[in-house]
């Protein structure tokens, strides 16, 4: 069928020169547009190519000898076979056959070529001649490339009727054509088993005896470097994705021809087509490539055993972009290097059901799995962290949100693929979290477990069970110091103390009939009751070293920054940059980086390393950190938000507990410390750093604050409101405020209005300076604000005694409590203490200190 379409389009092609040469031959003067041969012809060529393509295709399968034994009309026409070539000797049908539709075509185009030639004196003009000149020679070229074709299939034939019926049947294609035997042409694989090499246009082939191992010549390499070996031989090596073999001849210019059409066949198969012609431009062909884009079945035993390569391959080894399929459904695409996964990529591996897959969107090194990458199972959980020669290794989180019922979450420290180091687990199941020591998947040293009914317990580990005393705090507010079961129920010698200060000291039991028994003393006695609300005990302190807590998170930046922060290597060491935060996408489009931007900011990180001079210009690295940290791609920023997970996921939420406030201010100063000593040793991190991070985790460290203080600012807050009802004068007469101190004067009163009735005008410019501290989150920033309230405070009362008054702490307590009673601030106890916590060491004993206490 494929031969019969083609010889129509030569058919037709023949047809149209017809109807065109004849009565252009006889012209004077011909245009060159009017020459059909010249007009069309790219069509020329691409038809008659196909067409003995095709011819000689049938040839090497001996489709003639089968169309003559399958039909005996051939045998009744041979007389009118011969008549079509005039042939007057007796020769066989197969071949009568060939020679029709071989033979007439050749003759059309020799005389295409005798006309052009002929044509080529009626042109006047010097750009037709150039024209008319160089399609001759492409008609030449035909010629040529038809002869060439005729004589590799009829070789080609040759060997396939020498050759075994089990090799031919291997072998033959009808598209195949031999190109060089070393049964002509000298070679031998040395150290090798095989007797006899064949090159063909696709394949190279060796062979022993009945068996051929074939090699696609897309994906042969032939290294030239000199190789060790005796002078008389002339060698080089052939390199395959899963062997190599050294050639060899006796004779240099044996050498040389094989390497010359091994080079040539290879780039005409990575080019998919074969020169035209053939062969014979010896000086105008290339190399092939190192780097090709190639699809390669792995067959040895292997990492890549029976896996489909498409990619970049090199010397045999992927290298470049390429993705690996298994029959089993697994596939692997990213980047390779030197035949090792090598960068990014992304593994689906499947799972025990077949529409379930672990997806693995990670960095890899060497062939394995090393650096950030992002997880999601089979069973509908995720791991967004480090790994480590394919397991989880280092800081990580893995959480499973898809089922209500048995949802998790564990934020920590990973070891050969198991939780181990310091971490945060939550179970939904449970309903508790748990902060603290893990070691192979299991509870082991210190922690705290939180209830979500409010309950909240710290003690030790071992094995997922509570061992020794501890401490338990119910949502009433008793504590419980003492023993515990495995299950932490209260058993053994302990304290009880309760919310209203009573305390009961003695041994504990519970069983399942009796509940809750004790023996012990119990003290009514209330004189510890303040002691015990003041206290407020705390977790954690002591018990988890803040140095110790995250180390997995700033190790990663660190070395990021030893590297000399390259982008190449960004993301693997301070994860992806995400678009969005919403679910995570089954697809790669979601993993980017904007590389544009982060080019520059990875350089100006560089800089600031090496230029900024931090003591003299502080303000400038202010600068750069506020935008670094509002810049979604910089490192600094992915930085920050690794930290800001982790902190979430341990105080918000249920983690949301009073009794777990030192350990949240503690982690936010280590953060500051850590990120300001990636870049100075000097100044301090509450003048550069704390500010610039505050905002992030201001609104569940404030919280903390908030539960703290709650009860002290419900009381303060009931004394606000009462105070609000007074009005200004009654107000200051309450509080002892010398009368010469009252800025009535400046209170302008309307028609209707008498300074014993009017509430909010004394002191506003004060009261509005205060009212500022809630918004900002940085200690300084309300220091000031502080500072700048008490200057309010003596300037009215400077305007109001008509000189310079420096107040004294009597004059001054009782008009700064009438500007906070006025300014209304609701939370003003847990403001007060989160600068105290806060604020630069530098500020405490001096002007910040005393105002900050008299307001306290």
């Amino acid at each position: 069928k494929n031969l019969n379409d083609k010889f129509h389009k030569v058919w037709d092609l023949t047809a149209g020169c017809f109807q065109t040469l004849k009565q252009n031959y006889e012209l004077l003067a011909v245009d060159v547009q009017d020459i059909y041969l010249m007009a069309e012809e790219s069509q020329f060529i691409l038809v008659y190519t196909e067409y003995f393509v095709a011819v000689t295709s049938y040839m090497v399968i001996k489709g003639f000898e089968k169309s003559v034994k399958q039909s005996s009309y051939w045998k009744a026409n041979t007389k009118l076979l011969m008549q079509l070539i005039k042939e007057k000797s007796e020769t066989p049908i197969p071949v009568l056959l060939q020679r029709v539709l071989t033979e007439p075509f050749r003759r059309h185009i020799k005389q295409y070529s005798f006309h052009l030639n002929k044509l080529n004196g009626n042109l006047l003009d010097d750009t037709g001649v150039a024209a008319l000149s160089k399609t001759i020679e492409t008609f030449r070229n035909l010629q040529s490339y038809i002869s060439q074709c005729m004589d590799e299939a009829d070789v080609t034939r040759n060997l396939w009727a020498a050759l075994s019926k089990r090799l031919t049947a291997a072998l033959c294609t009808p598209e195949r054509r031999i190109q060089e035997d070393s049964q002509n042409v000298p070679v031998t694989v040395t150290s090798s088993r095989y007797d006899r090499v064949l090159l063909f246009n696709d394949y190279l082939v060796f062979l022993q005896g009945n068996d051929a191992s074939m090699y696609d010549l897309r994906t042969v390499w032939l290294d030239l470097t000199k190789q060790k070996t005796d002078p008389h031989n002339h060698i080089w090596r052939v390199v395959t994705p899963e062997e190599e073999f050294i050639l060899s001849t006796k004779e240099p210019e044996h050498k040389a021809l094989w390497v010359w059409k091994l080079n040539q066949l290879i780039r005409q198969c990575l080019d998919g087509k074969r020169d035209f012609p053939l062969w014979g431009k010896t000086g105008e062909a290339n190399d092939p490539p190192t780097c090709r884009l190639v699809t390669y079945t792995y067959k040895n035993e292997g990492r890549f055993k029976s896996a489909v390569y498409e990619g970049d391959m090199s010397w045999g080894n992927p290298h470049g972009k390429g993705t690996l399929k298994w029959p089993n459904g697994r596939n692997h695409v990213g980047d390779f290097k030197y035949g090792q996964e090598e960068g990014f990529g992304i593994c689906l591996i499947p799972g025990s059901s077949p529409d379930r897959y672990n997806c693995y969107k990670c960095h890899w090194r060497n062939g394995a799995m090393h650096g950030y990458g992002i997880c999601e199972y089979a069973d509908e959980s995720v791991y967004k962290g480090y790994f480590k020669d394919n397991i989880r290794h280092g800081f990580g989180v893995l959480e499973n949100l898809a089922s209500k019922a048995n949802s998790f979450k564990y934020t920590g420290n990973w070891e050969k693929d198991k939780r181990s180091g310091y971490g945060v687990w939550e179970s939904s199941e449970k309903g508790e979290r748990y902060i603290g020591m893990w070691q192979d998947n299991l509870r082991q040293g210190p922690g705290i477990v939180l209830f979500h009914t409010g309950c909240c317990y710290q003690g030790n580990f071992s094995s997922n069970k509570l061992v020794g005393p501890g401490v338990l705090i119910t949502e009433d507010g008793t504590v419980y110091e003492g023993e515990f079961t495995e299950q932490c129920s209260l058993s053994g010698k302990g304290k009880l103390t309760f919310a209203n200060g009573f305390t009961l000291v003695g041994t504990f039991t519970k069983t399942a009939h009796y509940g809750l028994q004790t023996q012990g003393v119990l003290s009514t006695s209330s004189e510890f009751q303040d002691e015990i609300m003041k206290r407020k005990y705390q977790f954690g302190v002591g018990s988890f070293p803040v140095e110790e807590r995250w180390q997995g998170i700033f190790e990663q930046f660190q070395k990021f920054l030893e590297t000399g922060c390259n982008r190449e290597t960004e993301e693997s060491f301070l994860g992806f940059h995400t678009k969005s935060s919403k679910k995570i996408q089954k697809s790669q489009e979601y993993l980017c980086c904007n590389q544009g931007e982060m080019e520059d900011e990875s350089v100006k990180i560089e800089d600031m390393l090496k230029n900024l001079n931090l003591q003299e210009e502080p303000r400038a690295f202010q600068v750069y950190l506020e935008k670094a940290f509002n810049t979604s791609s910089h490192p600094l920023k992915k930085l920050l938000k690794v930290l800001h997970g982790a902190f979430q996921a341990t105080y918000s939420g249920s983690g949301a507990n009073l009794h777990l406030l030192a350990m949240a201010q503690e982690e936010i100063k280590h953060y500051a410390k850590k990120m300001w000593e990636c870049f100075s040793d000097e100044l301090n991190a509450h003048t550069v750093i704390l500010p610039a991070i505050l905002p992030r985790f201001h609104p569940d460290l404030f919280m903390l604050y908030m539960l703290y203080h709650e009860q002290e600012d419900a009381f303060y807050w009931q004394g606000i409101v009462r105070l609000g009802h007074l009005a200004d004068t009654k107000l200051l007469e309450f509080l002892d405020v010398q009368r010469q101190l009252w800025p009535l004067k400046e209170v302008k009163l309307t028609t209707n209005q008498r300074y014993s009735i009017v509430r909010h005008k004394c002191f506003q410019s004060a009261t509005e300076c205060l009212q500022k501290i809630i918004t900002t989150v940085d200690p300084n920033e309300k220091l000031e604000i502080i500072l700048n309230t008490y200057k309010e405070i003596e300037v009215t009362v400077s305007r109001v005694v008509g000189k310079d008054y420096k107040l004294p702490m009597d004059d001054l307590l009782p008009l700064l409590i009438y500007v906070v009673s006025r300014a209304g601030i609701q939370h003003l106890g847990a403001e007060i203490h989160f600068i105290q916590d806060l604020m630069d060491p530098s500020n405490r004993g001096g002007i910040y200190d005393f105002l900050l206490t008299a307001l306290e």
